[in-house]
């Protein structure tokens, strides 16, 4: 029986990939987004290159949506093997000097990229232990990493965005509390920078999506050996 992927904000970008390249390992992938007509069409877009994908409607910042979605996947499948935890937001007006940055910014960003990620990971998580080895995968960035930032000199010393970058940085600790509680146990959790990827988000971007897809590919499907609790980019650890 193949295992279940449920991956968050995949009806495009990086999550729409990480879905193809899952598929494309034989996985049976739960696509999930808040747009139905959306999501639906993305999942017909991959069911037609062969591949077992299913639309799941979440909307993560919905803890009623969320709920539902967990019973459906429970009914359903029974257990879930793997989450990646993709949606994610940057609002226009993160975009200024940090002390300048309003509060409702903050607010806007922390909701989607803190708050919904814990919530659809503590609602799936009863059914990530009934699998023999759940793998969780929080999209995170190097953005949200406090060493490089600690740098003044350093890549990011004349590019901050305060609630995006603050916001990965929860990630991040949510990722090792989650990891923490999965020690000696057959489950991984890890947080992945995909890179700087041109999506909506970021059209600047200079990386392909396929090569933003996958680091998550890649710790969704480690083995029993692989690591727990990290933060890596194409096979490199990253600083915290």
């Amino acid at each position: 029986m193949s295992k279940i992927a449920l991956i968050t904000g995949a009806n495009k970008g990086i999550g729409f990939e990480t879905a193809r390249q899952l598929g494309n390992k034989g996985y049976t992938v739960l696509l999930g987004a808040r747009d139905e007509t959306r999501g639906e069409e993305a999942a017909q877009t991959l069911k037609g290159e062969g591949l077992d994908v299913q639309f799941l409607k979440i909307d993560p910042t919905d803890a009623d949506s969320v709920a539902a979605a967990a019973a459906q996947v429970e009914i359903q499948f029974g257990h879930l093997d793997v989450l990646v935890n993709n949606a994610g937001v940057l609002v226009e007006a993160d975009q200024q000097l940090s002390s300048l940055v309003p509060t409702s910014a903050l607010r806007e960003t922390y909701d989607l990229n803190v708050f919904a990620l814990h919530e659809v990971t503590r609602t799936f998580w009863p059914l990530l232990e009934k699998s023999e080895g759940a793998r969780l995968v929080n999209v995170s960035s190097l953005l949200g990493s406090l060493a490089t930032h600690a740098d003044f000199d350093g890549i990011f010393n004349s590019y901050k965005v305060l609630s995006y970058d603050s916001s990965k940085a929860a990630v991040n600790m949510l990722t090792v509390h989650y990891a923490h509680q999965w020690k000696d146990t057959p489950h991984k959790a890890n947080a992945i920078h995909p890179g700087s990827v041109k999506t909506d988000m970021n059209p600047a971007g200079d990386l392909k999506l396929e090569e933003g897809a996958r680091t998550s590919v890649d710790l969704a499907t480690i083995g029993a050996d692989g690591p727990n609790g990290g933060f890596f980019h194409l096979g490199e650890t990253l600083p915290w």
